[in-house]
């Protein structure tokens, strides 16, 4: 069985606005990448991502993008030093009474005790991600600030 999952959790803000706090990156370093982001996610673009966490910067390579609906990248695996791609794909649905819920999955690492390790942390990264953007959007807490400094 090859590494594979999905989180997902419910904004109380309207899809529009969430998905922008993705692909806008200022809104994305609000909450999420603790080191700053580089570059509007948008169809055919390479950002950069950085992390408190995780020394370095991140390139992310977007493979497409529908606006208020998904967004597909790709970005190097910890499984074997980033020389293997995973594929995250994040969906948006609005939802009734202007809430959103936002998806994410990732799938590519190879099927071996690296590979598992690796979606493991990543799967309590977007997990973590979801509830730093509900705290941000929703309350204007960034509650990653200073949790890995």
């Amino acid at each position: 069985m090859k590494p594979k999952f999905e989180v997902s959790g419910r904004i109380e803000k309207p899809v529009d606005e969430v998905f922008e706090a993705v692909v806008n990156p200022d809104r994305l370093s609000g909450y999420f990448t603790t080191g700053g982001a580089k570059g509007r996610l948008e169809t055919g673009a390479t950002v950069m991502w950085a992390f408190h966490d995780c020394p370095g910067e991140f390139p992310v390579q977007v493979v497409e993008v529908e606006t208020n609906t998904r967004i597909t990248f790709q970005w190097g695996s910890d499984a074997d030093g980033g020389e293997s791609l995973t594929t995250v794909t994040m969906r948006f649905e609005a939802l009734e009474g202007g809430r959103t819920l936002v998806s994410i999955a990732e799938e590519g690492w190879p099927e071996n005790d690296p590979g598992f390790k690796a979606s493991y942390g990543n799967c309590m990264g977007w997990t973590q991600m979801l509830c730093a953007m509900k705290a941000w959007i929703e309350y204007g807490i960034n509650i990653r600030e200073g949790m890995f400094e």
